[in-house]
């Protein structure tokens, strides 16, 4: 299980200059010029103009979703969460029935990264080393070697977390969180951008373990991948259909180089938050430490996921400040895993996303 170093061409993405695009686009950037200083004029006219010129990172947004479109039926908000985690550099779990694609869309994201891949698919009998590596005897040398495991690359595909056992998941902590491994007392940093996409399947029971609190607190998300309309399962049966069912991946390009993703987290951590909302944040996380239907609410960690992902899907939607709604709209995907509610109301049927809805309702929302 070792990583595959993938570096398929990527356009430059230079912030300086503007030139993210394909030349067709790139001359109509340049003829609509850079955007002006806001004046209360055209604030007016066009509701509010961002100080920060978020074009570039739009038509990278848009042309992941393109590309991932070519495969993907649908399933427009879990792939703006998806970006949101990717711009906030957090990791994500995608929980969801089997076949509703969600080892397909992690393979598909990753494709537009033109950076280091791999993918691990974790079963009850895996062990620690085989996910960070192992220590091997050099006869020649009359050393040891760190030979490095799959965890060693930017983007890492775990498929069915919840089949590995307590003590392979631990081996994950200090990578998720810190983002370096240590063996035999050396550490060893990993290489920008590092993303964890998990997968597992909430119904099976055979064969799985219940991931540890302290781990699921590290992923940013938790996405729900639910089934399509019927009017997208109809689409996708006509494709099939047609013999279109079986499209490449091969067919989905890289947008995004390391070094392109670096420079829009930049942009993205540079957004305006306003006192109210980092006030609205810290109320909405401490009513889960209060409320009665919950036995464990959400820590500190949680706060900060809300604001940085708040800041990246502000940017996403074109705006260079948060909003209470951008919060709200996070607040399922931040909280649902980070809060376990009492065993009364896990009896009366109660979800966590039921008892977040119920919070988000309750705090007031600043103006």
């Amino acid at each position: 299980m070792e990583p595959t170093d993938r570096t398929p061409d990527a356009a430059p993405l230079d912030l300086a200059a503007g030139n993210d695009t394909p030349a067709a686009e790139s001359a109509s950037l340049a003829e609509s010029g850079p955007l002006a200083e806001p004046t209360p004029a055209t604030e007016a006219a066009a509701g509010f103009a961002p100080r920060t010129d978020f074009a570039q990172l739009a038509a990278r947004a848009a042309a992941v979703r393109a590309e991932i479109g070519k495969i993907i039926v649908g399933q427009t908000d879990l792939l703006e969460l998806l970006l949101t985690a990717v711009l906030a550099d957090g990791h994500v779990l995608l929980e969801g029935v089997p076949g509703v694609a969600k080892t397909l869309m992690a393979k598909l994201l990753a494709r537009t990264l033109a950076v280091p891949f791999s993918r691990i698919q974790f079963t009850p009998d895996l062990m620690p080393a085989d996910v960070l590596g192992t220590s091997i005897f050099r006869q020649n040398t009359g050393e040891f070697e760190f030979r490095r495991g799959p965890i060693f690359a930017s983007v890492v595909l775990i498929d069915e977390i919840n089949r590995a056992p307590a003590k392979t998941q631990s081996a994950l902590f200090e990578v998720m969180e810190e983002r370096t491994v240590t063996q035999d007392g050396t550490t060893y940093a990993m290489q920008e951008p590092f993303l964890v996409l998990a997968t597992q399947n909430p119904v099976e029971q055979e064969g799985t373990y219940r991931l540890p609190e302290a781990q699921l607190d590290r992923f940013l998300f938790k996405l729900h991948v639910g089934y399509p309309t019927l009017a997208e399962e109809v689409q996708i049966l006509q494709g099939h259909h047609a013999g279109f069912g079986g499209a490449s991946l091969d067919s989905v390009q890289a947008i995004l180089s390391a070094a392109d993703l670096g420079a829009l987290r930049a942009q993205v951590r540079q957004q305006r938050v306003e006192p109210n909302i980092l006030e609205y944040i810290a109320k909405l996380v401490g009513q889960t430490r209060a409320h009665k239907a919950l036995y464990l609410g959400a820590s500190p960690r949680a706060s900060l996921a809300l604001l940085n992902g708040a800041k990246a899907l502000a940017a996403l939607r074109g705006r260079d400040f948060v909003t209470p709604e951008d919060v709200q709209f996070l607040a399922p995907s931040v909280l649902r895993h980070r809060i376990l509610l009492t065993p009364e109301r896990e009896m009366e049927g109660s979800t966590p996303d039921e008892v977040v809805q119920q919070i988000v309702q309750s705090v007031e929302v600043p103006r």
